[in-house]
């Protein structure tokens, strides 16, 4: 049970103790499925999440390719997003939204804030879902300023798709993972135009359906054996210079968005400071893409719900 106790570095804010058996941070799709199947077999499950609602990416991801092997049927991300959030807000487990996780404890607590204060949550085991972060344009070595313009796949497609930005006409896409074919199409649907896309390997990355689906029926011209390696204009980006591997010939591409999909790294940074030398706490583990980043969101739930499973029988 919760009490609300006084924070001993300020009295005036408002330290709420709560105690769990599993804490559960991040309320995406691996998330909710765990929260969900561990509450279902009788434990006391805490999920927290920062975002005001259950569901991650899903909310910006609508297009479909979702639900197949969990629902049997082909699902928008919105979609799967509620038939996920319908199961785990009906599965008793505590839900605490707009609540940022800062940090976990050696000693089993996690501390936490909202809009209501700090918290701090005693718990026994742990499950980190907090997805990935994406490699930026500064994680390669490319040249010019840093224009206006330039976004990573997964920003694009939230300032278009929830925030309905109109975010550039001539688009350029450097890296091939399935979120940058996606919005390959994204664009050519919203009437843009696409320049085309660089893969530094010599065949295009992501699962044949967005293959098929994004970038040969909108007939993206691909560039393989290819790569960005300078950016040109200011303010506003103007074109960027590409670099063919095989010939050692350069070009220059005019544009005036340039979208990167250089792949997703597992956001384990609650995790990092209790990493020793023989690794993570037992008490303390990952699902989702926080663990290894999932071709299909499909595996992911499915991941998450064993886990949450396996970790209930031990509380």
């Amino acid at each position: 049970m919760a009490k609300e106790e006084l924070d001993p570095i300020s009295t005036k804010t408002p330290l709420l103790r709560l105690q769990t058996g599993l804490l559960v941070v991040g309320a995406g799709a691996a998330g909710m499925a765990a929260a969900a199947s561990a509450a279902a077999e009788g434990a006391s499950v805490l999920l927290a999440d920062d975002r005001p609602v259950p569901g991650g990416i899903l909310s910006q991801c609508i297009h479909h390719g979702f639900g197949l092997g969990r629902y049997g049927r082909d699902m928008t991300g919105p979609e799967y997003r509620d038939a996920e959030s319908a199961v785990f807000l009906r599965s008793g487990a505590a839900y605490l939204p707009q609540t940022r996780v800062l940090a976990l404890r050696p000693d089993r607590t996690a501390l936490a804030v909202s809009p209501d204060g700090l918290r701090e949550i005693s718990l026994e085991h742990c499950i980190l879902a907090t997805g990935c972060r994406e490699r930026p344009l500064g994680s390669l070595p490319v040249a010019g300023p840093r224009p206006e313009g330039v976004y990573t796949a997964g920003e694009a497609q939230e300032l278009i798709n929830l925030g309905h930005y109109d975010i550039g006409d001539t688009v350029f896409i450097l890296g091939s993972g399935d979120i940058g074919q996606i919005m390959a199409r994204r664009f050519c649907l919203l009437g843009k135009t696409v320049a085309g896309m660089a893969e530094i390997r010599g065949e295009l990355g992501g699962i044949l359906r967005n293959r098929v689906e994004c970038v040969e029926a909108f007939h993206i011209p691909v560039f393989l054996r290819s790569t960005v390696t300078a950016v040109h204009g200011f303010p506003r980006l103007s074109g960027v210079t590409l670099q063919h591997l095989d010939s050692g010939q350069q070009e220059t591409i005019p544009c005036d968005t340039l979208i990167t999909a250089l792949g997703l790294i597992p956001d384990r940074s609650l995790a990092e400071p209790l990493r020793t030398t023989g690794g993570y706490p037992d008490w303390l583990h990952f699902c989702g893409n926080a663990d290894t980043v999932h071709s299909i969101v499909d595996s992911a739930s499915a991941q998450g719900a064993a886990l949450g499973k396996r970790l209930a029988g031990l509380l």
